[in-house]
Formats: C-alpha cells, structure tokens, sequence
C-alpha cells in the first residue's frame, strides 16, 4: 500500500492484509541499499497471524517517493508521520543495521507510541571506515560487492527466505543494484553509510526507552560484530533498572549469521520476534 507521508508517497508492503484496528502493529524497517523485502518471511508470517504490517520503502528508495533522509533523526521523523498516516496510535518497530538506527531514535522520539522495540544486527557508534565510504560515493559497485561479501556467513543456506539453496550473495547485489538504480538524483548508498557513521545519539537513545528492547546480533557478523551493540544494550538496561522496570526487558538472542539474518536465518529470526512480541 501507499500512504500519504510528510507530501510524499511512501510505500509499506501489508503482507496482502488490510489494516485492523483491533490488531496490534509492527513497523519493518530496512537498512542501507534495503528496502521492504528484506522482511519478506517475518512480515507475510506476522501479517497472516494477527498483526498488522508496515514494512516500509523508506523515503527516496524503491517504492517511495519524498528525499531520501540524509540522517537517522530525519528518518526517524518519518516513523511518526508513517503511524499517523496509517491511522495507528501504538507499534512494534524492528529495524535491521541502519534501520535498527532508525528505529531506536523513533523510540527515543516517541516513548508512548512504541510498543516493542527490536534491532537486528546494530552497533553503537555504528562507525564505516573512510575507505568504505569513499568507496560508496566513487565505486558503488565496488562497495556493493564488498558489502555482500562482508555481510555472508555463507551464500546458500538451506533453507533461506527465497528457498532452500538460494543464493544469497547474488540476491543482495540484486537488491542493492535495484535499490542504487532507483534514485537517480541522490547515491543512496554513501547517503546512508553517511548517515550511520555520523550517528551519535545511540547510548542516550537507548537509556530513555520506555518499551521492551530486543537486540539480534549475528555470531559471525563482520559489519556490526555483536560487540559493539553492548553500549546500547547496557544503556537500556542501567536506564530500566533506574525506571524501576525489570532488566529482563532487554534481551539478546545471538544466531550463527553474519549481518543478514533475515536470510541466513529466517526462521530462526522469526522465532525470536514471535517470542519477544508476545
């Protein structure tokens, strides 16, 4: 579907389901060179099983029209404008790398409108080296392929989301090359890596949650190795106990992937945002 966000078409795949208000929901959020089918088993399973789904194009990518965000607050401002779009008051936000960026700083934003909050696969500071960087705005391809490999644990899990045997890595250049054509006006692909290393707020974001947090790291990931999400999950925790909520509130679930879980892993994801959501 399509919603009218901040003047601009922005599209949300629903899982082929029609909004419910008596349906809680939940808000997918992709991260740089993604877009909403990356979420494709998580959100077509949770769609068909009593929530409603937002898996969003964000803003100058793929599907969506608008400026695509030049920082994680400027995305996250979209967040706002998506739920008031669609009619909701309270949702579930599960973002994956730049995406998990986003999402977090919409729950520091919004406290009384996020229900659950997951990241997949974060880091804070969630820094890119300057060759990377350079290498996004002069050799995207390059970058891409570099990316692709970086982000694999292996390049044909059996079973994946797309099918038993898929091969991942050359789905992801797929997606990115598709994702880099579809804005000709802005290089999505240093735009976001920007965007990610400038980031700073994280640690303080996570200490004014009000919500449950869920934290995904990937054993093998080498683009945000699960240490470095341990500043936010100790951020979140010190704040809950301060709150005088339960630590049990923040939760880690570590899978045997690299940076793209929702492939390498997909039931195994799954299984974990079930739990957490419930």
């Amino acid at each position: 579907m399509k919603l009218r966000v901040n003047g601009h078409d922005l599209y949300a795949y629903s899982g082929g389901k029609a909004l419910r208000a008596a349906q809680p929901t939940v808000v997918f959020i992709h991260g740089v060179l993604g877009d909403h089918s990356v979420w494709v088993l998580q959100s077509r399973f949770l769609a068909h099983h009593g929530w409603n789904v937002l898996a969003i194009d964000l803003p100058g990518h793929a599907r969506s029209a608008g400026d695509a965000p030049e920082s994680v607050e400027q995305a996250a401002q979209t967040i706002g404008a998506l739920l008031d779009a669609a009619g909701v008051e309270r949702a579930a936000l599960v973002g994956h790398s730049w995406g998990s960026l986003i999402a977090l700083e919409a729950a520091s934003r919004l406290p009384e409108r996020v229900s659950h909050l997951a990241l997949v696969n974060t880091a804070s500071p969630m820094r890119v080296s300057p060759a990377l960087l350079q290498s996004s705005l002069e050799q995207p391809l390059e970058a891409l392929k570099m990316i692709n490999l970086l982000s694999r644990a292996t390049l044909a899990p059996p079973p994946s989301a797309l099918g038993p045997g898929t091969w991942v890595y050359g789905a992801g250049m797929a997606l990115g090359q598709r994702v880099l054509a579809s804005n000709k006006a802005v290089n999505l692909f240093h735009r976001g890596f920007q965007a990610c290393d400038r980031y700073t707020r994280g640690e303080e974001a996570a200490a004014s949650l009000l919500c449950p947090l869920l934290v995904v790291v990937g054993a093998q990931d080498q683009m945000t190795p699960p240490k470095a999400a341990s500043g936010l999950i100790q951020a979140a925790r010190a704040a809950a106990q301060t709150q005088g909520r339960s630590i049990n509130e923040v939760s880690v679930v570590r899978l045997p992937t690299g940076h793209q879980p929702m492939t390498e892993a997909p039931d195994a994801l799954l299984a974990a945002l079930l739990q957490f959501l419930a």
